[in-house]
């Protein structure tokens, strides 16, 4: 079984939902508490053992590339002012050198399209691909979790996670024939099914590791909803041939790509900061009344 070394990180998208903010900041580049949205899941990564990162970019995108590099006279600077806690945090969330990559996808195509994007650098290995606007937030990071599960039971992972029964219909959901396990074998993946359909409350979080042979269905796929190659209909015919597994994540998820996921999360991150939230907690219920 080859190990997962390398992640994808479609970071193409124009976020219109956050004009004008998004005009000439890139949506991954909003910050949540002191660090962008991006940055919160790279760090998710490392911290699952990822060795390569491959961001599939687009126009006006280059500041992404730009906030993985290292920065010599920033650096430099906080050295001379004796600034080491800064500092070691820069040296710490910067990649080694030739651990990312950049690749870009010209036209807004839809996300199977742009893991397809990423195939000559991926290669012929199982990958991980994690959806930069969803953070999840827990004691444990969610592709930790998913990676030992595939080192359990190989094939392909999925990370779910429980939504309300009226919400069901606005997510892809996964059956896992009603099994409760932190690891459960799908057997059918709907997306966005009609109210009181659903086959469980188990919706996909944007977390995913997928087998190789999944670029090969991408290069074929036919254009599915919104004139887009839909990346679920090319899992759901690499799961005629392979297994899928649901790994149910623990903690929060939010998305940030929606203005109430993206303040969720800054409340949620700004609590869970020792250092920031007693005051921030007692200017909450100032401005709560």
């Amino acid at each position: 079984m080859k190990r997962i070394r390398k992640a994808v990180f479609p970071v193409a998208g124009l976020g219109t939902r956050f004009l004008p903010a998004t005009k000439a900041v890139p949506k991954e580049m909003l910050t949540v508490v002191d660090r962008p949205v991006i940055q919160h899941v790279v760090d998710e990564a490392i911290a699952a053992g990822i060795e390569h990162f491959v961001f599939v970019t687009g126009r006006n995108k280059g500041v992404i590339e730009e906030h993985f590099d290292k920065h010599f006279e920033l650096e430099a600077t906080l050295r001379s002012r004796g600034k080491t806690v800064e500092l070691r945090q820069l040296e710490q969330q910067t990649p080694a050198a030739g651990a990312t990559s950049f690749t870009r996808q010209q036209e807004p195509l839809g996300l199977g399209h742009a893991v397809w994007c990423a195939r000559d650098i991926v290669g012929d290995e199982p990958f991980a691909l994690l959806l930069p606007d969803m953070l999840h937030h827990g004691k444990v990071g969610c592709m930790a979790e998913m990676i030992k599960a595939y080192e359990a039971k190989g094939g392909n992972h999925i990370g779910v996670y429980p939504v309300r029964d009226d919400e069901t219909h606005q997510y892809g959901i996964v059956d896992v024939a009603g099994s409760a396990d932190k690891v459960a074998k799908i057997k059918a993946m709907v997306e966005k099914p009609a109210r009181g359909t659903a086959p469980s409350n188990l919706a996909i979080s944007g977390r995913y590791i997928l087998q190789p042979k999944i670029f090969e269905l991408l290069a074929t796929q036919e254009r599915g909803a919104g004139g887009e190659i839909q990346l679920t209909d090319s899992m759901l015919k690499l799961a005629e041939a392979e297994p899928f597994y649901a790994v149910r994540f623990d903690g929060k998820v939010y998305d940030t790509g929606s203005k109430i996921g993206f303040l969720a999360a800054n409340v949620a991150y700004g609590l869970a900061d020792e250092k920031l939230a007693p005051e921030f907690r007692a200017v909450i219920k100032d401005i709560l009344g």
